[in-house]
């Protein structure tokens, strides 16, 4: 066996493996791109679900967003005005926190309320349900009450009650509206968070049908736009809507409502 040729080969390997590895530490310093570090000081300030609300893939891609300057500093529906301000003072910029929205449910047609198409007995799947001739339930504007807006809600503010409709719990819900996208009647709507009565009917079928229904459908009465002391309840279409700019939050309208379908929440 020839050991001075085996010796001179793994040298000649040894020497080139340091070669390459210099190369490549240079090649590494030089080419690496430096991450700015505020992308992960504004991360720290935003929701942290990835629910895709800012219309960013994610937490990340909004925070790298912020500071390039492709997205603004209150983009992220989940962070409050603390949040903003501290993520304005990261990038040095000036901006407002937006207006803090919940979602609400457009309706009470739950399974005592609201008259049955048929009775379904498949995947517990809204948008399924939905597109079998119209749906379980004879209104087609009424939530479906599978549950598709509990799964697509990244901070656990949603239930269902007994009932089959869904319950939002303020103290937990963003604002995000992912349930609202998720929702295939349009049942789930944002509202500012400090308004107090909503409309909880979408209906536009004429006012016999409505009330065949379901017993809590808008028939277009008209009782609570004569009530209203300001004018912020209206007939859209064939059912009330109100108008939270100029709402004050009486409750006068809620009162007149023969269906009952005005809510009136918490402050």
């Amino acid at each position: 066996m020839n050991w001075t040729a085996i010796i001179i080969a793994g040298a000649l390997m040894g020497g080139l493996a340091i070669v390459f590895g210099i190369v490549l530490g240079i090649a590494d310093k030089k080419f690496t791109v430096q991450e700015d570090g505020r992308i992960s000081l504004v991360y720290e300030c935003l929701g942290g679900a990835n629910c895709g609300a800012c219309g960013y893939a994610g937490c990340s891609a909004l925070a790298q967003a912020i500071v390039e300057g492709k997205a603004a500093p209150n983009a992220c529906p989940a962070s409050g005005a603390e949040k903003v301000a501290r993520i304005s003072e990261i990038m040095g910029v000036s901006a407002q926190a937006k207006e803090p929205m919940i979602a609400r449910l457009a309706c009470m047609g739950d399974c005592e309320s609201v008259a049955l198409r048929y009775n379904y007995d498949g995947l517990p799947d809204c948008r399924i349900a939905s597109g079998l001739s119209g749906g379980p339930k004879m209104c087609t504007y009424a939530c479906i009450g599978m549950g598709d807006c509990v799964k697509a809600c990244k901070f656990g503010a949603i239930y269902l009650s007994e009932k089959g409709l869904p319950i939002f719990i303020p103290e937990k819900c963003t604002g995000c509206g992912a349930c609202a996208q998720q929702c295939p009647r349009g049942a789930i709507k944002l509202a500012p968070k400090l308004s107090t009565v909503m409309v909880a009917c979408r209906n536009d079928d004429i006012a016999k049908e409505s009330r065949a229904n379901c017993k809590h459908g808008c028939i277009a009465c008209k009782k609570c736009e004569r009530v209203c002391p300001v004018g912020a309840i209206s007939i859209n279409g064939k059912h009330s809507q109100i108008d939270f700019a100029k709402c004050i939050k009486c409750g006068e309208c809620a009162k007149s409502c023969p269906s009952s379908c005005i809510e009136v929440f918490d402050a």
